[in-house]
Protein backbone atom coordinates (compact mmCIF):
# COMPACT_ATOMS: atom_id res chain seq x y z
CA UNK A 1 0.00 0.00 0.00
CA UNK A 2 1.32 3.43 -0.98
CA UNK A 3 2.21 5.56 2.04
CA UNK A 4 -0.05 8.54 2.64
CA UNK A 5 1.32 11.80 1.28
CA UNK A 6 1.65 14.39 4.04
CA UNK A 7 3.67 17.44 5.07
CA UNK A 8 7.35 16.48 4.95
CA UNK A 9 6.99 13.71 2.36
CA UNK A 10 9.86 13.58 -0.15
CA UNK A 11 9.25 12.55 -3.76
CA UNK A 12 12.21 11.64 -6.00
CA UNK A 13 12.14 11.22 -9.77
CA UNK A 14 12.61 7.70 -11.06
CA UNK A 15 16.10 7.22 -12.46
CA UNK A 16 17.71 10.08 -10.53
CA UNK A 17 21.46 9.74 -9.95
CA UNK A 18 22.07 9.05 -6.24
CA UNK A 19 25.16 8.26 -4.16
CA UNK A 20 25.97 4.57 -4.10
CA UNK A 21 26.19 4.47 -0.31
CA UNK A 22 22.77 6.10 0.20
CA UNK A 23 20.24 3.65 1.59
CA UNK A 24 16.53 4.34 2.15
CA UNK A 25 13.20 2.76 1.37
CA UNK A 26 10.91 4.14 -1.31
CA UNK A 27 7.88 3.08 -3.31
CA UNK A 28 6.39 4.08 -6.67
CA UNK A 29 3.96 6.96 -6.42
CA UNK A 30 2.90 8.36 -9.80
CA UNK A 31 4.14 9.93 -13.02
CA UNK A 32 7.67 8.56 -12.63
CA UNK A 33 8.03 9.70 -9.01
CA UNK A 34 8.88 7.61 -5.96
CA UNK A 35 7.82 8.37 -2.39
CA UNK A 36 10.53 8.12 0.29
CA UNK A 37 9.41 6.06 3.29
CA UNK A 38 10.10 6.87 6.95
CA UNK A 39 12.25 9.93 6.19
CA UNK A 40 11.36 13.61 5.97
CA UNK A 41 13.53 16.31 4.38
CA UNK A 42 15.77 16.66 7.44
CA UNK A 43 16.36 12.91 7.76
CA UNK A 44 17.11 12.42 4.07
CA UNK A 45 19.35 15.50 4.02
CA UNK A 46 21.40 14.05 6.89
CA UNK A 47 21.88 10.75 5.03
CA UNK A 48 22.81 12.54 1.81
CA UNK A 49 25.39 14.70 3.62
CA UNK A 50 26.85 11.60 5.27
CA UNK A 51 27.35 10.22 1.76
CA UNK A 52 29.23 13.41 0.82
CA UNK A 53 26.53 14.73 -1.51
CA UNK A 54 24.27 17.81 -1.35
CA UNK A 55 20.49 18.09 -1.03
CA UNK A 56 19.55 21.55 -2.34
CA UNK A 57 16.42 23.38 -1.18
CA UNK A 58 14.85 25.78 -3.69
CA UNK A 59 13.07 28.96 -2.63
CA UNK A 60 9.56 29.55 -3.93
CA UNK A 61 6.64 27.18 -3.46
CA UNK A 62 4.91 25.18 -6.17
CA UNK A 63 1.15 24.87 -5.63
CA UNK A 64 -1.76 22.90 -7.07
CA UNK A 65 -5.46 22.80 -6.21
CA UNK A 66 -7.88 20.06 -7.28
CA UNK A 67 -11.58 19.60 -6.54
CA UNK A 68 -12.61 16.18 -5.26
CA UNK A 69 -14.29 14.29 -2.42
CA UNK A 70 -11.69 11.56 -1.82
CA UNK A 71 -8.70 13.26 -0.16
CA UNK A 72 -6.12 10.63 -1.18
CA UNK A 73 -7.17 10.49 -4.82
CA UNK A 74 -7.49 14.26 -5.02
CA UNK A 75 -4.03 14.70 -3.46
CA UNK A 76 -2.58 12.33 -6.05
CA UNK A 77 -4.21 14.32 -8.86
CA UNK A 78 -2.88 17.56 -7.38
CA UNK A 79 0.66 16.17 -7.31
CA UNK A 80 0.29 14.96 -10.91
CA UNK A 81 -0.76 18.48 -11.88
CA UNK A 82 2.21 19.91 -9.97
CA UNK A 83 4.61 17.49 -11.69
CA UNK A 84 3.20 18.52 -15.08
CA UNK A 85 3.96 22.16 -14.25
CA UNK A 86 7.55 21.25 -13.37
CA UNK A 87 8.17 19.51 -16.69
CA UNK A 88 8.30 22.91 -18.35
CA UNK A 89 10.91 24.15 -15.84
CA UNK A 90 14.30 24.87 -17.45
CA UNK A 91 16.11 23.20 -14.52
CA UNK A 92 15.76 19.47 -14.20
CA UNK A 93 15.42 19.25 -10.42
CA UNK A 94 14.96 15.69 -9.23
CA UNK A 95 13.07 15.96 -5.93
CA UNK A 96 10.02 17.52 -4.27
CA UNK A 97 9.36 18.15 -0.57
CA UNK A 98 5.68 18.43 0.30
CA UNK A 99 5.16 21.37 2.64
CA UNK A 100 1.37 21.32 2.94
CA UNK A 101 -1.60 19.10 2.15
CA UNK A 102 -4.89 20.74 3.07
CA UNK A 103 -8.42 19.45 2.48
CA UNK A 104 -10.91 22.30 2.46
CA UNK A 105 -14.54 23.02 1.70
CA UNK A 106 -16.15 26.02 0.05
CA UNK A 107 -19.92 26.30 -0.41
CA UNK A 108 -20.22 22.55 0.03
CA UNK A 109 -17.48 21.86 -2.54
CA UNK A 110 -14.50 19.87 -1.31
CA UNK A 111 -11.02 20.47 -2.66
CA UNK A 112 -7.38 19.78 -1.80
CA UNK A 113 -4.44 22.17 -2.04
CA UNK A 114 -0.90 20.82 -2.15
CA UNK A 115 2.23 22.95 -1.74
CA UNK A 116 5.82 21.82 -2.25
CA UNK A 117 9.39 23.04 -2.66
CA UNK A 118 11.65 21.73 -5.39
CA UNK A 119 14.80 20.02 -4.13
CA UNK A 120 17.79 18.53 -5.88
CA UNK A 121 20.25 15.75 -5.01
CA UNK A 122 23.72 15.90 -6.55
CA UNK A 123 27.36 15.29 -5.72
CA UNK A 124 28.72 18.82 -6.25
CA UNK A 125 28.02 21.52 -3.69
CA UNK A 126 27.70 23.99 -6.58
CA UNK A 127 24.43 23.45 -8.34
CA UNK A 128 25.48 24.84 -11.71
CA UNK A 129 28.29 22.24 -11.91
CA UNK A 130 25.74 19.44 -12.03
CA UNK A 131 25.61 17.37 -15.21
CA UNK A 132 22.01 16.55 -14.35
CA UNK A 133 20.80 20.09 -15.21
CA UNK A 134 19.84 20.21 -18.88
CA UNK A 135 23.40 19.63 -20.07
CA UNK A 136 24.25 21.14 -23.42
CA UNK A 137 21.58 23.85 -23.39
CA UNK A 138 23.36 27.24 -23.74
CA UNK A 139 20.42 29.10 -22.24
CA UNK A 140 20.43 26.88 -19.16
CA UNK A 141 24.22 26.99 -18.91
CA UNK A 142 24.06 30.78 -18.84
CA UNK A 143 21.55 30.62 -16.00
CA UNK A 144 23.57 28.27 -13.80
CA UNK A 145 25.88 30.84 -12.17
CA UNK A 146 22.91 33.07 -11.43
CA UNK A 147 21.02 30.14 -9.93
CA UNK A 148 23.97 29.23 -7.75
CA UNK A 149 24.22 32.82 -6.49
CA UNK A 150 20.48 32.80 -5.80
CA UNK A 151 20.76 29.57 -3.82
CA UNK A 152 23.70 30.94 -1.87
CA UNK A 153 21.61 33.98 -0.96
CA UNK A 154 18.74 31.74 0.16
CA UNK A 155 20.99 29.47 2.22
CA UNK A 156 22.60 32.41 4.04
CA UNK A 157 19.47 34.51 4.55
CA UNK A 158 19.40 33.79 8.29
CA UNK A 159 23.08 34.72 8.57
CA UNK A 160 22.48 37.97 6.73
CA UNK A 161 19.52 38.77 8.96
CA UNK A 162 21.70 38.11 11.98
CA UNK A 163 24.40 40.40 10.60
CA UNK A 164 21.85 43.14 9.96
CA UNK A 165 20.49 42.86 13.49
CA UNK A 166 24.01 42.93 14.96
CA UNK A 167 24.91 45.93 12.79
CA UNK A 168 21.75 47.70 13.93
CA UNK A 169 22.57 47.10 17.60
CA UNK A 170 26.14 48.34 17.12
CA UNK A 171 24.93 51.43 15.27
CA UNK A 172 22.38 52.25 17.97
CA UNK A 173 25.10 51.76 20.62
CA UNK A 174 27.44 54.16 18.82
CA UNK A 175 24.70 56.79 18.48
CA UNK A 176 23.82 56.45 22.16
CA UNK A 177 27.49 56.77 23.24
CA UNK A 178 27.95 59.80 20.98
CA UNK A 179 24.83 61.41 22.45
CA UNK A 180 26.00 60.80 26.02
CA UNK A 181 29.46 62.17 25.22
CA UNK A 182 27.90 65.32 23.75
CA UNK A 183 25.66 65.77 26.81
CA UNK A 184 28.65 65.34 29.14
CA UNK A 185 30.70 67.87 27.15
CA UNK A 186 27.92 70.44 27.32
CA UNK A 187 27.49 69.87 31.06
CA UNK A 188 31.20 70.39 31.64
CA UNK A 189 31.20 73.55 29.54
CA UNK A 190 28.27 74.91 31.57
CA UNK A 191 30.07 74.28 34.88
CA UNK A 192 33.48 75.58 33.72
CA UNK A 193 34.03 79.28 34.75
CA UNK A 194 34.53 81.74 31.95
CA UNK A 195 37.95 83.38 31.33
CA UNK A 196 36.72 86.80 32.52
CA UNK A 197 35.41 85.48 35.81
CA UNK A 198 38.66 83.65 36.67
CA UNK A 199 41.01 86.58 35.97
CA UNK A 200 42.77 88.54 38.75
CA UNK A 201 40.76 91.46 40.11
CA UNK A 202 41.89 94.87 38.88
CA UNK A 203 43.86 97.20 41.18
Amino acid sequence: MVEKIKTGTILIKEGSILPGSLRFESEPYSNGWRSVKDLDGYGLDRKIREAGWTFFYMAGEVNAMVVGFDVEKTTRRAIKRMAAKLKSDKFNFNSLEITQVAAKRFLGLRYVTVSAHQRHIQESMFLFHSEQLAEGDPANAACRPNLNMWLAREVTVSERNGDKARFGRERRGKILRRKRTEELRKALETKQPSATSTGSPGR
